[in-house]
């Protein structure tokens, strides 16, 4: 199950993980947002000891949200090292999420 990821975790979760990390941004009345949110579990599930996959409410986290230029949603970042190094904007294919992890393995 991906975690959910807010302000007071951010850190410790994102920027200090030893893993890759994969992060929805996404909203309750986002329609896209919903469609791609079983990918997002599913790839939680398959990735789990390998990479931290989580979710930000871009409402009740706008800190995290505007901190990274989040316009548009879905919005999935990539981390490594603490640092955002891929990003996919709009809905995609698990396939095209999984592709994006695989290559931060």
């Amino acid at each position: 199950m991906a975690v959910e990821i807010n302000e007071r975790n951010f850190e410790e979760l994102v920027l200090k993980s030893d893993k890759p990390v994969m992060i929805d941004f996404w909203a309750e009345w986002c329609g896209p947002c919903r469609a791609i949110a079983p990918y997002v579990e599913q790839i939680a599930t398959e990735y789990e000891g390998k990479a931290v996959v989580g979710k930000v409410d871009v409402e009740q986290c706008p800190d995290i949200t505007n901190k990274y230029g989040i316009r548009n949603i879905p919005a999935i970042l990539f981390f490594k090292g603490g640092e955002l190094v891929d990003k996919q904007v709009g809905m995609t294919s698990k396939a095209a999420l999984a592709e994006k992890l695989d290559t931060l393995l």
